[in-house]
């Protein structure tokens, strides 16, 4: 049996403000387990199944976390480095976006709240999507998926690789 994956965390330096962030753009539960320090995001639902109807698999959640102590360690202080990471590669988050709601809703939602669009309208041959991606205020990369069909409908005005 494989290893469950069942947490990615995000570094913010006001978890609480990345909290309201997420819930307002996604509709997420900002659950605060306390608030300010370790803020756990629930999307709520559960994973489809291939005739739409509910699996028992529960959705991931995401966790925020505030660098200067990086909660669970053992050590009260927590260990260094303290900051967020602001230049290279870091992780990114894929989010699916749901039939009821649309990309061009969740980033003008973000961008009002301070995220930074880095791309829009692009067909990813290889996973069959359209996708859009943002950067929120403390530098994360959040990539918007969108199924494209079987066969797949791309728009005229989407790039394509």
């Amino acid at each position: 049996m494989p290893n469950t994956l069942i947490f990615v965390d995000l570094p913010a330096d006001d978890p609480a403000a990345a909290g309201r962030f997420y819930a307002e753009v996604f509709g997420w539960r900002d659950d605060h387990k306390p608030e300010g320090v370790y803020h756990r995001m629930v999307p709520g639902g559960m994973f489809p199944n291939p005739d739409g109807t509910d699996s028992q698999i529960g959705n991931l959640h995401v966790g925020i976390f505030d660098p200067a102590n990086a909660r669970p360690h053992p050590d009260a202080e927590g260990i260094a480095p303290r900051e967020i990471a602001k230049e290279g590669r870091k992780p990114r988050i894929w989010v699916l976006i749901s039939d009821d709601d649309t990309p061009e809703r969740i980033l003008s939602a973000a961008e009002e709240r301070g995220a930074t669009v880095l791309w829009r309208n692009h067909f990813w041959g290889t996973f069959n999507g359209l996708n859009h991606c943002f950067r929120d205020p403390w530098g994360n990369e959040i990539l918007l998926w969108g199924k494209a069909g079987d066969p797949p409908r791309i728009p005229d005005d989407y790039t394509h690789e």
